[in-house]
């Protein structure tokens, strides 16, 4: 087996995304209970578990995708570097272009072009640059995805005629042009083929140099390989998710200190 990726001593710039005893509903029902989390600087954090036990909702409280759904609300903290996201003087736009994120499936603007893109989020986070700012842009945004040596020749291309794992790098692009802090990814391989999930995953290596990384996965593998810190969620019958075990990856795999964890990542559940 192979042993998880082990990150260089981090940027005394990146950032830490800590969630203190975060709890969440859609209406009346309960998917979260007193979830308490910090996702290191220059590290990727796994959030493993079973699909339903509040992964990708708890992803996306952590840059307030959750508040756009009408019937949700939550308790609890989110802290980027001590402060609170949430904070009433704190605006949505603020969140968002300090917490980036990548979803399952990659959703690049189809008819805009490859450059048009990746500048796109400059204009939803309300950020003026030059053109030869936005030519530099995008040149580094797609070179540490892992794009540009590909796109290099055609960035006038539509975005939608790249192959599925380019038009995920090329969210991941977007997603860095605004330059975040933490780059949130819920399930980012799960649509692509094995090349194009390799390629993803030594893209995410290299980025942890420059950005704090949480991932939501259901590949146990993946997880091992590309994290450092792992999170184990769980809700049973009925009950809200909560984290069972979280700690280095390497001894979540390999000695759990709960036997629930044990059972989930050698497949016996889930």
């Amino acid at each position: 087996m192979q042993a998880p990726a082990r990150a260089a001593q981090p940027n005394a710039a990146l950032s830490t995304l800590t969630a203190k005893n975060i709890s969440a509903w859609f209406g009346d029902h309960k998917v979260l209970e007193q979830v308490s989390l910090t996702m290191p600087a220059g590290q990727v954090t796994a959030l493993i578990g079973p699909s339903g036990c509040g992964k990708s909702t708890f992803l996306r409280i952590l840059n307030r995708m959750h508040e756009l759904v009408p019937s949700a609300s939550l308790a609890g903290e989110v802290l980027l570097d001590g402060d609170d996201i949430y904070d009433r003087r704190k605006k949505l736009q603020d969140a968002r272009k300090h917490i980036g994120m990548v979803f399952q499936k990659p959703n690049p603007f189809p008819a805009m072009s490859i450059y048009d893109n990746v500048v796109a989020g400059l204009k939803l986070t309300g950020v003026k640059a030059s053109r030869d700012t936005k030519d530099e842009l995008v040149e580094r945004s797609l070179t540490s995805a892992g794009l540009w040596k590909e796109v290099k020749g055609r960035l006038r291309a539509p975005g939608g005629g790249l192959s599925g794992g380019q038009q995920q790098r090329l969210c991941i692009a977007r997603s860095l042009a605004i330059k975040p802090k933490v780059l949130l990814m819920d399930e980012p391989c799960s649509a692509l083929d094995p090349t194009s999930t390799r390629v993803i995953e030594e893209t995410m290596a290299e980025l942890q140099k420059e950005v704090t990384i949480v991932i939501v996965t259901h590949n146990m593998q993946q997880a091992q390989r590309v994290s450092q810190q792992c999170a184990f969620f769980l809700a049973s019958q009925g009950t809200p998710g909560q984290i069972v075990e979280h700690g280095d990856t390497d001894a979540m795999f390999h000695d759990p200190q709960d036997e629930r964890t044990a059972d989930y990542v050698n497949g016996r559940f889930g």
